[in-house]
């Protein structure tokens, strides 16, 4: 037997599980950046780095724009590090990209974060 399928108009068999719009579910790790306390750590973290990413900075450069707030160990691994301050740094889009994909190394962020706090 076929039916409409609700995601992209065409007809399937009963129990078939179109890939058309997936509806992303949220995981533990969603649900903890969805708390009051990750969004004022997060507000913390970019004002303790002056507003500007920390990568940059290093570098001489000096990014205001588009800033994000990293975990340097991804709360899959550790949802303990959530608020630790020296798991966490401030950067811009193209940084946190790159600290995403491992092309920045961890070791190096560690010392960003906790420069951070030795700087001031």
């Amino acid at each position: 037997m076929l039916i409409s399928c609700g995601r992209c108009g065409k007809m399937h068999a009963r129990g078939y599980k179109c890939s058309k719009g997936r509806i992303y579910k949220k995981d533990d790790t969603d649900k903890l950046r969805s708390t009051y306390a990750w969004t004022q750590k997060a507000k913390q973290i970019k004002i303790d780095a002056l507003g500007l990413c920390e990568v940059c900075k290093a570098c001489g450069v000096y990014t205001y724009k588009d800033l994000e707030v990293h975990h340097i160990t991804k709360l899959k691994d550790d949802p303990n590090g959530l608020l630790d301050d020296y798991n966490l740094v401030c950067l811009c889009v193209e940084h946190h990209k790159q600290a995403d994909a491992g092309d920045i190394d961890a070791d190096y962020l560690k010392k960003l974060a906790k420069g951070r706090y030795n700087d001031s």
